[in-house]
């Protein structure tokens, strides 16, 4: 179905969006959803003068009323639901939640009878086994409102912890953006394993691609399906992938890569994020990367301080809905490692939130990353794509979940860092800019 014109904002916004899809960068948007608007994309050959659109393209987004920005994603989320009001409603805030479902952190016997008495149904049990927790999902009786459910539920149990089931989001369709026709190449030798691992929660990772022939990566979620999605396999070989051409932050790393979609138009439920967590908690994986964005809640706030209270880092994309947008979350829980992107120049991306979740910054654009299908790389551009570097980077600094352990990784990071304040950490990035040598050149991949 064809978006309808979203009025002024759209006319406001649209020469941003031509840019974007010209250049590539629009599907890649990770945070911000912009719409599937259909326009052609540059062929191989009579290469556009993709440096002076980028500068003009950058110069629209700095020059964008912010609350636009914020206004854009609204109206997306609204689309969102819209789209899939059989399983979605909005929450008071108008952010997307599955219909007719409430989360329960660890509930007593009591409680959960109370649940009962009040016309609930438990429908799933997730247990966190090594963080001694577990999240009940609990289905709202038809023709009740779920809001005022939760309120219900609240004075019952006032020591209990309940919250909705929140959708978090990535890039609906993918990095996009054609990169010129880049064959994979033959392989270089294998160095051997690392001892690094990663953790990765996300979409699906295919199998498929060039760059993963030689990755050891190990699966959950789906019922062991292996469901590819373009956003997981992009972030994904950032961190691990490697072919003649490309080269992740780290290629012989082991990734644990958790999905949270398995092909769901959606996003990625509370419940099944919180047990993804808790899948990489009994593996002790102690580095963490989450591309994802949503509103917060307390079972996320929960299960991520668990994770943190036990020496895990988790690093996150901090979003693209502009410099004053809210905070967004997980990134913005305390002890996540926020992170922006950066231009191939160090300058922030005009879209990416600022703000004290900002740990550190990362490149965000002007790269290349793995696509599904053809061609098989393609341009990357948004915070979700600076967090992967970030991400390998501590898993290289920090080898077991260990709380001290953890703190020394972050300063042995932040003394690489670049571009921050002296002695003072910056609200656009952090103690400062990260990874600046593993961006995959789009020049490399043009013939």
């Amino acid at each position: 179905m064809k978006p309808k014109p979203f009025s002024l904002l759209a006319s406001l916004l649209r020469p941003i969006l031509l840019l974007s899809a010209v250049l590539g960068v629009a599907p890649a948007q990770a945070q911000l959803r912009l719409p599937s608007l259909n326009l052609p994309m540059p062929q191989p050959s009579g290469m556009l003068d993709t440096e002076t659109l980028r500068g003009r393209g950058a110069r629209l987004l700095a020059a964008a009323d912010t609350r636009a920005l914020d206004e854009l994603r609204r109206l997306q989320v609204g689309d969102l639901l819209r789209r899939h009001r059989d399983v979605l409603e909005p929450d008071p805030h108008g952010e997307p939640m599955v219909r007719s479902q409430i989360l329960a952190w660890s509930p007593s016997a009591a409680s959960l009878q109370a649940a009962r008495e009040a016309g609930l149904q438990v429908i799933e049990v997730s247990s966190l086994d090594v963080l001694d927790e577990r999240i009940v999902v609990l289905e709202v009786p038809t023709g009740t409102s779920t809001t005022a459910m939760l309120e219900k539920l609240r004075a019952l149990d006032p020591g209990g912890q309940y919250d909705f089931n929140h959708i978090y989001t990535a890039s609906a369709s993918g990095p996009g953006g054609l990169a010129g026709p880049g064959g994979a190449g033959a392989l270089p030798a294998s160095a051997g394993r690392s001892g690094v691992r990663i953790g990765l929660i996300d979409g699906g990772v295919t199998d498929k691609h060039p760059v993963f022939r030689e990755a050891a990566i190990t699966r959950w979620g789906c019922e062991g399906q292996l469901i590819p999605d373009a956003h997981g396999t992009a972030v994904a070989a950032l961190m691990v992938g490697r072919s003649s051409r490309f080269r992740g932050v780290a290629p012989d790393a082991e990734l644990y890569a958790a999905d949270v979609y398995c092909g769901s138009p959606t996003g990625g439920t509370v419940e099944r994020i919180a047990a993804a967590l808790g899948w990489l908690a009994k593996q002790r994986v102690a580095v963490i990367n989450i591309s994802l964005v949503g509103p917060p809640n307390l079972m996320l706030e929960r299960a991520v301080g668990a994770m943190v209270r036990r020496g895990y880092l988790l690093v996150a994309a901090v979003g693209n809905d502009g410099p004053a947008a809210a905070p967004l979350y997980p990134a913005s829980y305390p002890g996540v490692v926020g992170v922006s992107g950066v231009d191939r120049d160090g300058r922030t991306l005009p879209e990416a939130a600022r703000g004290p979740q900002v740990m550190f910054a990362a490149p965000g654009n002007q790269m290349v990353s793995a696509a599904l299908g053809s061609p098989p790389y393609r341009t990357v551009r948004g915070t979700s794509f600076a967090a992967p570097i970030v991400a390998a980077m501590l898993a290289g600094e920090l080898g077991e979940p260990e709380p001290q352990a953890a703190r020394q990784a972050i300063r042995a990071l932040a003394r690489q860092a670049s571009g921050a304040p002296v002695n003072g950490v910056s609200n656009a990035i952090g103690y400062g800019v990260l990874g600046g040598a593993f961006r995959n050149e789009p020049d490399n991949f043009r013939e």
